[in-house]
């Protein structure tokens, strides 16, 4: 898994969780990563439109989306990101074997299938669902 997905998810429920303009410094400081990884990262959901931004020194990153119909995968989408993928293929199309030839094509499609898999699955989780989870064992916790 992109590691970019990992900021992106918690930056978008901590400025939830918060409602309030966020820089990229106190995104940064509660990721525990650096601003300048934040500000590119936020560079793509912004042009998705999940966020808001504002240049200057009041400014930074706002939560723009219903939390509730945000979903893992729409995140996952603005960065263009695979979860399952190759990077290396084992044969060579061009041989007169069978499976030398064929095992290349047979792999991506397991991959693909693997992928859209993850995202079936990201679909069923929102920004929203992720914030009430947190909470829920927090209370737990001070129950116990």
């Amino acid at each position: 898994m992109n590691s970019a997905f990992c900021v992106a998810v918690h930056a978008l429920v901590y400025l939830n969780h918060r409602d309030e303009m966020l820089s990229s410094d106190e995104l940064a400081h509660n990721i525990c990563t650096n601003p300048a990884r934040v500000r590119k990262i936020m560079a793509s959901l912004k042009k998705a439109g999940l966020i808001e931004t504002k240049e200057g020194h009041v400014g930074g990153y706002r939560f723009s989306s219903a939390a509730d119909a945000l979903t893992l995968d729409r995140v996952a989408q603005a960065l263009g990101i695979r979860f399952v993928e190759a990077n290396w293929h084992s044969g060579d199309s061009d041989m007169e074997c069978l499976i030398s030839s064929g095992m290349s094509g047979l792999m991506d499609d397991i991959l693909d299938d693997l992928d859209n898999r993850c995202r079936d699955r990201l679909r069923q989780i929102s920004i929203a669902d992720l914030d009430q989870k947190i909470f829920d064992k927090q209370k737990e916790r001070r129950h116990a």
